[in-house]
């Protein structure tokens, strides 16, 4: 789906994708000099940092990044160059800009402020979108942090790293389940990406980071501002989501959080902000939730959303769409009431009888959506669902037909064709009923087979079928 401003965005989920999460605000707002942060004899020094800027600023590390920010194209930033109009720049650009990152003298512009809508009614998410050049550059950067962090994160870290995925985390989760830690504390980091303290980051960062050109290139990127409703607003705090260094901040930040529920031995699983930490009993739970959030408020100054950090049964939780259950004393996962509702109601979007869409423009977007929706919902137990769901989708597909034929004489000219007795055609074609009552009348003429093998609509029970994972 795109917003008004092109942005895609899904179940972010990622279903959606990014989140967000929270922080003091920082003490010092000047950036890093080399001196500073590798002079302190106490810090060991590590050669692959050392002269980290001069490996993000290799001619095949650039090369990768433009084709990664390409690949994944997008709008543009406040200068309004798109991703099209790139490679002309960077070719007659691109000794200018490496040398001017190289000297620190380059200065990232601010990001485009645009808000996408939230789950919960009325609510929406902030993202910053930086111009085409800078997510370039921020893409360099990520592309060589990212082995040095790979390293220090915990197996139980889970989004926005090489390799792993939403079912990752799922999975994870089953097996603790199954181990017997039924009791869940659902840790809600409020507004993180939008207000992490960047002091702290900084700090983070510079333990492994030791070129201070690289440290301070990034600090110039966490100041570069907001441009808003036509006017800049200086960012004091907070990582934009939008761009490439995002997730991986993210992660470094809350990597803090990972050593310390695990230097004291709790069984969690964290898919960037979205954390659970499980345990055997609701006793327990309730400890763990009282003894980890001053932690996380005085030592990694992330703030906590009390009213929506809960402990639970596992099987009243909803984690990345999916709820949980035990079944023959192991634990299955399901859709979660919430999932279903939004998936109905894109489908009510896509099959709404007023829209201007051509046949083959509705039957392609509702194609690529059920599968796409289908093979993130593969695990869970789903086949009544399906089956379910399949019923009403061609039901309404046949409102929709319906509503085309509003002429008896064009009613008569595509019932004829669908090969129908003649009383049942003229029964059909005088109808004056409603459209979705007229709707069932058609199960005899838009059969299942016409409207999944003729016109191409999905099979969501087949597809189904042959994607779900039996564990």
């Amino acid at each position: 789906m795109e917003t008004g401003h092109g942005i895609k965005y899904r179940q972010l989920h990622i279903e959606d994708y990014l989140r967000e999460i929270p922080a003091e605000q920082g003490r010092e707002t000047g950036e890093y000099a080399h001196e500073r942060i590798t002079g302190n004899p106490d810090t060991n020094t590590d050669f692959r940092t050392d002269n980290l800027l001069d490996t993000i600023l290799r001619s095949d590390n650039l090369n990768a990044a433009y084709k990664k920010v390409k690949t994944n194209k997008g709008v543009g930033g406040i200068d309004g160059m798109q991703v099209d109009e790139l490679l002309p720049y960077l070719r007659e650009h691109q000794s200018e800009l490496v040398e001017q990152v190289r000297e620190g003298k380059y200065k990232p512009n601010p990001v485009r402020r645009v808000e996408i809508p939230k789950e919960e009614k009325g609510k929406t998410r902030k993202l910053g979108i930086p111009t085409v050049v800078d997510r370039v550059i921020q893409q360099a950067i990520a592309q060589e942090l990212t082995p040095l962090y790979e390293e220090q994160f915990s197996d139980n870290s889970i989004g926005f790293r090489p390799g792993r995925g939403a079912h990752d985390a799922l999975e994870r989760c089953r097996k603790y389940i199954n181990e017997g830690y039924v009791y869940v504390v659902s840790m809600d980091l409020q507004s993180y990406f939008d207000t992490v303290n960047h002091s702290k980051l900084i700090e983070v960062l510079s333990r492994t980071v030791k070129d201070g050109r690289v440290i301070s290139l990034i600090h110039k990127y966490l100041k570069a501002g907001v441009m808003e409703d036509g006017g800049f607003h200086a960012t004091t705090e907070g990582v934009p989501q939008g761009g490439p260094l995002s997730p991986l901040c993210g992660n470094v930040m809350l990597n803090e959080l990972d050593k310390e529920l695990e230097r004291r031995g709790h069984k969690y699983v964290r898919y960037a902000d979205d954390c659970l930490i499980l345990c055997k009993s609701r006793k327990s739970a309730e400890r763990t939730m009282e003894n980890i959030v001053p932690f996380i408020t005085g030592k990694v100054f992330l703030k906590v959303n009390l009213q929506k950090t809960t402990v639970s049964h596992v099987s009243k939780i909803k984690y990345l769409g999916y709820g949980f259950y035990r079944h023959k004393g192991k634990c299955r996962m399901r859709i979660h009431p919430k999932s279903v509702a939004k998936m109905k109601n894109r489908i009510r979007e896509l099959t709404t009888r007023g829209n201007k869409w051509s046949n083959q423009e509705r039957e392609e977007k509702l194609r690529s959506y059920a599968r796409g929706w289908i093979n993130y919902y593969r695990y869970a137990d789903m086949k009544s669902l399906m089956e379910q769901t399949d019923e009403w989708l061609r039901h309404r597909i046949r409102a929709v037909y319906w509503k085309q034929w509003k002429k008896v004489r064009t009613r008569y000219k595509m019932l004829r064709a669908l090969h129908l007795p003649e009383w049942k055609v003229h029964e059909m074609a005088n109808c004056r009923k409603g459209v979705w009552r007229a709707a069932g009348m058609l199960n005899s003429a838009l059969t299942k087979r016409i409207i999944v093998d003729r016109l191409g609509y999905p099979d969501m029970t087949a597809h189904y079928l042959k994607v779900r994972v039996n564990y």
